[in-house]
């Protein structure tokens, strides 16, 4: 899997015409330190968004999209994109523990995730799974992604 333009089956709904952020474009965005509204997202042209989709993620092209983003977004209605830590030691970069918030979350759903299962997910899934759980989310696209990522039935 190509973590850094792959778009999940749980994302068909919006990934076809890129009206929402995809989960591999939000992880370079964690990596990068940047906080980038759905509205700045939306005023991108759809080649720019693919752009973004497409654009690789090692370090030195994380700095660069940072450098790119703040450029681009400076002239924005709704302002320049938001700067925040770059992600480095966040629960989904950890392969060795199940994050609490991603249990609590399954728990509410009645479902489960083994910690070693969670050990054999790439990034961007671990990524996902983090995003979707978070508290005060929905979690309406936790049950499919698990489904995807072949965690659960």
């Amino acid at each position: 899997m190509n973590l850094q333009s792959h778009c999940f089956g749980f994302e068909a709904d919006f990934v076809n015409e890129l009206r929402c952020i995809p989960m591999a474009v939000r992880r370079k965005l964690d990596l990068a330190g940047v906080k980038l509204r759905l509205s700045h997202w939306l005023a991108l042209t759809s080649a720019e968004r693919e752009r973004l989709l497409g654009w690789p993620d090692g370090c030195t092209a994380i700095d660069s999209l940072r450098q790119w983003l703040m450029q681009r977004t400076a002239a924005l209605p709704d302002g320049q994109a938001k700067c925040l830590e770059p992600a480095r030691t966040t629960s989904w970069q950890q392969a060795d523990q199940l994050p609490t918030g991603l249990r609590i979350a399954c728990d509410q759903l009645d479902l489960a995730v083994a910690s070693e299962a969670w050990g054999k997910l790439n990034e961007l899934e671990r990524f996902a799974l983090v995003k979707l759980s978070q508290p005060g989310h929905e979690h309406r696209n936790l049950p499919d992604a698990l489904r995807e990522f072949g965690l659960a039935d």
